[in-house]
């Protein structure tokens, strides 16, 4: 396990893209309304992580959490002397190879990270460094098949069905800062503005929530994996004015960016 968290550490702030990201901090995190967008892999290295708004699932260090695309759920990060985590996005086609249909609403799947995961997670963390991004994909696949094959087999249908939001959300991801009106977003899906605006309200959301979630759950990550201005962090994610981008991550997640930026700091 030692190893495993050495080369986290190591990788924690690479300059080229890396199919992972770790997040770090010395004082607790309490976030609303996490966005987990696709399945997500966090497994907890050091510290505490706790969700939902009771406190209701836990887990200690060197244990991990397999979350479905479906959640968006409250969470503490309580370090002990920090705390630390590595978190892995899995693609939707990746969960192709199993037979499980996913249910009507896909539940977590929680394990200890045993030694045999944690070697294959280090290898991937150092693999990724030199290869090719096009061939991550197959790594994520043997960590899927381990987790699997290891007796976690609800893994195989933790990817519920893309909805039109997932839909919306990859799209808008593509390029955060953009203009993204109903009308480009409907040439992108094929359809007309009426047809989108119709789909996207029997999910009980609209077009404009939607883009905005998907801004600030990437203005989200930025705060927690590097240390741009938050100033910058907001130009990124679209937003013309810094301050409004605080009211709005604010409102969404219950913290303000800086505030969260300080737990990171000694």
């Amino acid at each position: 396990m030692r190893d495993l968290i050495l080369s986290i550490k190591r990788n924690a702030t690479a300059a080229t893209p890396r199919p992972f990201s770790v997040y770090t901090s010395l004082k607790e995190q309490r976030i609303l309304n996490a966005p987990i967008s696709k399945p997500l892999l966090i497994c907890v290295m050091a510290g505490v992580k706790k969700l939902g708004k009771a406190d209701d699932i836990v887990c200690p260090a060197q244990n991990f959490l397999f979350l479905p695309n479906t959640t968006k759920i409250d969470m503490r990060n309580i370090p002990s002397e920090e705390y630390l985590a590595l978190l892995i996005e899995f693609e939707y086609a990746g969960f192709a190879q199993f037979k499980e249909s996913p249910p009507q609403e896909p539940t977590l799947v929680q394990g200890e990270i045993g030694c045999t995961l944690a070697k294959t997670l280090q290898q991937y963390i150092e693999w990724s460094a030199f290869a090719q991004p096009e061939l991550w994909h197959f790594r994520r696949q043997e960590i899927l098949q381990l987790l699997y094959l290891s007796g976690h087999r609800q893994v195989g249908g933790l990817a519920a069905r893309r909805s039109l939001s997932h839909r919306i959300h990859d799209i808008v991801s593509e390029d955060v800062a953009g203009q993204w009106t109903v009308e480009r977003l409907a040439a992108r899906l094929a359809v007309g503005p009426t047809t989108l605006r119709r789909r996207i309200r029997a999910e009980d959301t609209g077009i404009r929530s939607v883009v905005e979630r998907t801004r600030l759950g990437h203005g989200l990550h930025l705060v927690q994996t590097t240390m741009e201005p938050i100033g910058r962090i907001a130009e990124r994610c679209g937003y013309l004015s810094q301050s409004r981008f605080t009211h709005r991550f604010k409102r969404l997640f219950g913290v303000t960016p800086s505030e969260l930026r300080r737990t990171r700091l000694p």
